[in-house]
């Protein structure tokens, strides 16, 4: 019986969508008009990987039971390597439905959950191409080839990543690191920090303010004079 509500995967998807157009590693060339079936590269960014620089074409399709079970992943470039059948599919725990199967001995915990979404199958399928699982390959041939001559599987790696190069949008600059770009840097101005022999004006004037001080001075001056004079002349009335 499924659990999936009525439109749940729609809506769950365009949430995941939405975020994952924001990240550097992906690149939605085409508006996603279907919501059940997205199509997108996968760039891997990653100078110690084999396939640095690849921009692979891969499609996902999911079911109205989504999330309940795994959406499905296929690349639409030929790519040689231990976990990646000749159709594209990849051969990965994560895809495979909830629960843990005994034939194959994976644990529940490897296999798809509703906790799981779309950014972190394709995290996976990323480490994948890193780090192939050689003990169950979907191409024998190429899981030997990694196994007893890692060379010529990275020429075999490299050869692929130049391949799907040529599928890159024209004026589509491929990052080449998750940095953020840093801002512009200005040259200090040193004639701002230079010693200066003139005076900070900030609006005042000394010259006006010594000349208001001297005239305070002065009036203050004539006042105690008048008053000791009127008090000279009260005591010079008493004596009368």
């Amino acid at each position: 019986m499924s659990r999936a509500r009525p439109g749940g995967a729609k809506q769950r998807l365009m949430s995941e969508l939405q975020a994952l157009q924001k990240e550097k590693w992906i690149h939605f060339e085409d508006d996603q008009e279907n919501l059940m079936k997205w199509r997108f590269a996968l760039m891997v960014i990653n100078s110690d990987s084999a396939f640095n620089g690849g921009y692979f074409k891969a499609e996902m399709t999911f079911s109205d039971d989504y999330p309940y079970q795994p959406p499905r992943f296929r690349f639409l470039i030929p790519i040689y390597h231990p976990n990646v059948y000749p159709d594209g599919q990849l051969c990965i725990s994560i895809l495979h439905k909830p629960g843990e199967d005994v034939m194959s001995g994976e644990d529940a915990s490897e296999r798809w959950s509703p906790l799981q979404g779309v950014e972190s199958v394709l995290r996976s399928v990323l480490l994948l191409l890193d780090d192939p699982e050689i003990n169950s390959p979907a191409n024998v041939d190429a899981g030997v080839l990694y196994r007893d001559d890692r060379a010529a599987y990275n020429q075999r790696a490299r050869d692929t990543v130049e391949r799907s190069q040529k599928a890159i949008p024209d004026g589509f600059v491929m990052p080449r690191n998750f940095e953020p770009t840093p801002p512009p840097k200005f040259d200090d101005d040193d004639d701002f920090w230079a010693e200066s022999d003139e005076d900070f004006d900030f609006g005042g004037s000394d010259t006006g303010d010594e000349e208001d001080l001297g005239d305070f001075e002065e009036e203050r001056a004539r006042e105690d004079e008048e008053e000791q004079d009127g008090s000279d002349e009260d005591d010079q009335d008493k004596k009368h």
